[in-house]
């Protein structure tokens, strides 16, 4: 089959003519970038690591243009918190492991023990909110804890850590305006709005992701209603030719026509709720800006068609990046693996160093920092590589249905890793199968030791479990209607025999004990 090379490829970066070409029909493109990429991908990744943990380690990150390290939050090695365990700093994985639930059992209260429940933005986890510490935190920082503090909660049993993220977001939802929108830096105490302009970029961005990922994560129809009421506002107010502007939160009126870099998550989110037409539209949008300079600068003017003056950098973000991978996951457009290509191509031909990767400083001419921040191997990297395998077991196994809940597994144990991950705003991968699974394991046995208890009571007879009733059928709200299926739950859990329940606590009971 002979194919004509597409005008996306003979145009990929117009303002860096020195990167190779990739021209290949679709599907021979499919078949050869996936094996291909990630290799590279591999290596690009070692490169950096080796070089942080040779040249910067403890430090937070890599400054690599001068082969050292340097802190910037406190001196806690960032870049490994960020990326997880290996074998060579084990030692380190453990040690943040116990301090950190010391000193998070400290100061998770103080921080949220404010007048809304909204928290404050900075805390030390030991000693917990500084006296001098300011009232006034961006939006993300009150709206971006759910997704964790929920798994912190269903894994462990302790329902304060989802409570507390609960009553924040519910906080921040009655602070909207009267057309729906929120700003972009809020006064928790008195719920003052310090920064007014809307959008969805720096300061508010996380926000409405954890909405969107926290309903998918537990079905939560609450948070998901939050995020519809915010989108229609977004839509309606912010939305101009599939670009995103600021506005007056009380207004609506246009208070900053720029797109920021950090609003390539989008598409991506976007792609999340089905809303595939709006989702790709904007995508191209910004992948154009990508394809002008080679990255994308923090502040793009949109009337201009150029860069912001003081914000011409691209610290080698993944927004864009993270937005591919799901796009390609929801369409299979080989136009996303093409943006994979070209962020491959630009990475490697602009930011490498011998000692890893740099900051652009400015696009325009390719100038570096002396900075590679902990996102670009925690997210840019991952996203990257995720993108051009798409069987990757955190996709959920590859072809529709593998990743599919699986009921049962040795012993009546959970399935866990069957698929359907939720990243974090940091790119870390929770398994909704396990939250469910571990939370109704951690239930079940609540109600097991509330049964011993009222058996070991003197004069204790037992009762019908809650679901029947004194004739033994089912209660009027589990009962099936006339001509209804009973619906699985979207996760399920393998349930063990009654008895074989009550022998976890040491002893063993027929089911009729």
């Amino acid at each position: 089959m002979f194919c004509l090379p597409s005008l996306l490829s003979l145009h990929v970066l117009s303002l860096v003519s020195v990167f190779p070409v990739f021209t290949v029909c679709p599907m021979l493109m499919f078949l050869v970038l996936l094996p291909l990429s990630r290799p590279r991908i591999k290596s690009m990744f070692y490169h950096a690591y080796n070089s942080y943990l040779d040249n910067a380690f403890p430090y937070d990150e890599l400054r690599p243009l001068t082969c050292d390290g340097q802190d910037t939050w406190v001196n806690f090695s960032l870049l490994r918190v960020k990326i997880g365990s290996s074998s060579r700093t084990q030692r380190v994985e453990t040690l943040y492991y116990s301090h950190f639930m010391d000193c998070f059992q400290t100061s998770q209260h103080c921080t949220f023990e404010t007048p809304t429940g909204m928290p404050y933005g900075t805390v030390n986890l030991l000693r917990g909110v500084s006296p001098t510490e300011t009232p006034v935190t961006c939006t993300a920082g009150v709206g971006t804890f759910i997704l964790e503090f929920a798994t912190l909660s269903r894994l462990t049993g302790d329902p304060t850590f989802e409570n507390v993220a609960r009553r924040a977001l519910r906080a921040l939802w009655k602070t909207r305006s009267d057309i729906g929108l929120v700003g972009n830096h809020i006064d928790i105490v008195s719920t003052k709005w310090v920064a007014q302009d809307a959008g969805i970029g720096a300061g508010v961005d996380s926000y409405f992701e954890y909405l969107v990922k926290g309903a998918v994560m537990l079905q939560d129809e609450e948070l998901l209603s939050m995020f519809q009421a915010y989108d229609r506002a977004i839509q309606n107010y912010t939305r101009f030719d599939d670009w995103y502007l600021w506005v007056q939160m009380h207004k609506g009126t246009v208070s900053m026509p720029i797109f920021q870099s950090l609003e390539a998550f989008w598409p991506g989110l976007q792609s999340l709720l089905g809303n595939l037409d709006s989702a790709v539209r904007t995508f191209q949008n910004y992948y154009s800006v990508w394809r002008q300079f080679g990255g994308l600068p923090e502040f793009y003017s949109i009337p201009q068609g150029y860069t912001v003056d003081k914000r011409e950098g691209y610290p080698l973000r993944p927004e864009l990046i993270e937005s591919a991978m799901y796009l390609f996951r929801a369409t299979g457009d080989h136009t996303y693996l093409q943006l994979g290509v070209d962020a491959l191509e630009s990475i490697e031909k602009i930011a490498k160093t011998p000692c890893g990767y740099a900051s652009v400083k400015d696009l325009r001419d390719h100038q570096l920092d002396n900075r590679m921040e902990s996102f670009f191997l925690a997210e840019t990297i991952k996203y990257l590589y995720l993108l051009f395998d798409p069987t990757h077991f955190l996709h959920g196994g590859g072809t529709e249905g593998d990743g599919s809940w699986e009921e049962g597994g040795e012993a009546g144990e959970c399935v866990l890793g069957a698929g359907g991950f939720i990243f974090n705003t940091e790119a870390h991968p929770l398994d909704p199968a396990a939250l469910y699974c571990c939370g109704r394991h951690n239930q079940d046995r609540q109600e097991l030791q509330d049964i011993l208890l009222t058996l070991s009571q003197p004069g204790s007879q037992s009762k019908p479990p809650p679901e029947q009733t004194e004739g033994g059928s089912q209660s009027e709200s589990i009962a099936l209607k006339p001509g209804e299926k009973k619906m699985p739950p979207l996760l399920s859990c393998p349930v063990q025999p009654f008895s074989a329940r009550l022998s976890i606590l040491g002893q063993v009971f027929t089911d009729n004990t």
